[in-house]
């Protein structure tokens, strides 16, 4: 496996994932890493161009835009992965119930409850949880974890109804072991691989559908920083300075990219059966 991680990270790949992971420090390391408050105002020196003191310039208001990135970034990881928690262990847990047992329980699990969430547009349900709930990060992690499960719960069925005849859970079976045991120690251990690989899949995902919510102002609520909601007050500067909407859009896209392209990595990897490591 670890030949197969090495080959399948190309130039383009390790780029991705150093840049992951310099997103992941700035997640816990944001307060050390922000030359300013990203809060703090300076009308006087408001739409300042990038360079001197304010490395990527100031916004309309006369903040940091480097500080208020750091922040965003941080706001942004942490709605992302906390999403994606969520969604994975009920889904993988939706998908092994519904995988393993089937009969009623698969229709309950997965025909029910997988099946109706999947009957709604994605973005309407998010949209629905936040005009009864309010916008909030809580909000967010709640509405999105929901929103994402399906994927997984049928990634973890598929895997299910493959493995659960092979001879490593019919003896697991044979010798007693209790059915939580095979759930989770035997069976999960074994389908793991596309649940990881959807993981970094999810959380590129997350960070798309929390920029756009917050460029609608349905996100994180002001004055906390959020990459969507930069962008949306950006705009309206555009033709005078463009460096106030188009560096929360770089840092949107690149951030999107590098998790699609470290999970094409592990599906590399991790799969011996793919092809895409090339």
């Amino acid at each position: 496996m670890r030949r197969r991680l090495a080959h399948a990270l190309t130039p383009l790949r390790l780029a991705a994932l150093v840049y992951v992971g310099l997103m992941l420090l700035v997640l816990v390391a944001a307060p050390l890493l922000a030359p300013a408050d990203p809060l703090s105002q300076d009308v006087a020196d408001r739409l300042a161009s990038p360079g001197g003191a304010h490395v990527l310039g100031t916004d309309e208001l006369g903040r940091d835009i480097l500080s208020r990135i750091i922040y965003g970034a941080r706001v942004e990881l942490l709605i992302a992965l906390g999403a994606t928690l969520v969604s994975m262990l009920l889904g993988t847990l939706l998908g092994l119930l519904g995988g393993y047992f089937g009969g009623i329980v698969e229709v309950i699990t997965m025909r029910v409850v997988v099946d109706v969430l999947l009957a709604f547009p994605p973005i309407i349900l998010v949209l629905l949880a936040v005009t009864l709930r309010g916008p909030g990060t809580g909000t967010l992690i709640a509405a999105m974890g929901v929103l994402f499960a399906p994927t997984f719960a049928r990634i973890a069925y598929g895997q299910v109804i493959s493995v659960k005849r092979l001879e490593f859970v019919e003896a697991a079976t044979a010798f007693g072991a209790p059915t939580r045991t095979r759930l989770f120690g035997v069976i999960l251990p074994n389908i793991s691989a596309p649940l990881i690989v959807q993981v970094s899949l999810t959380i590129a995902t997350a960070i798309l559908l929390e920029s756009g919510l917050s460029y609608l102002g349905l996100g994180v609520v002001p004055p906390t920083p959020s990459w969507g909601s930069m962008v949306a007050q950006g705009q309206r500067y555009l033709s005078s300075d463009p460096h106030v909407l188009l560096v929360p859009g770089a840092f949107v896209v690149l951030t999107i990219l590098a998790f699609g392209l470290v999970g094409d990595a592990l599906r590399s990897g991790l799969d011996p059966k793919s092809r895409s490591n090339r």
